[in-house]
């Protein structure tokens, strides 16, 4: 009787055990394969990068400079701007 109860625990855990790495594993592949993608612009002369995020698969950057705050919008398969948005000029201090 012993033996039956312990290969019903055995059984038991191989069970829970491979359901919880079954839900590991859908839940890696399906979070998200991330693409990477290596992209040049060439910023004018006076710029910097103030940020960058990833928007409607294209990457929008962040831009100040002496012509005032503005957003680009790069094409990450050819490095393209394909919009930009901008705002007043930077207050000189």
């Amino acid at each position: 009787m012993r033996a039956l109860y312990a290969l019903v625990v055995v059984m038991g855990v191989l069970l829970v055990g491979g359901t919880v790495t079954l839900v590991v594993l859908l839940a890696k592949r399906m979070g998200g394969a991330t693409a990477t993608a290596d992209v040049t612009a060439e910023i004018p002369a006076g710029n910097r990068i103030m940020g960058m995020a990833g928007v409607e698969g294209r990457l929008a950057l962040w831009l100040e400079g002496p012509e005032g705050s503005r957003v680009w919008l790069l094409d990450p398969a050819t490095g393209r701007r394909v919009g930009e948005v901008r705002s007043g000029a930077v207050p000189t201090r």
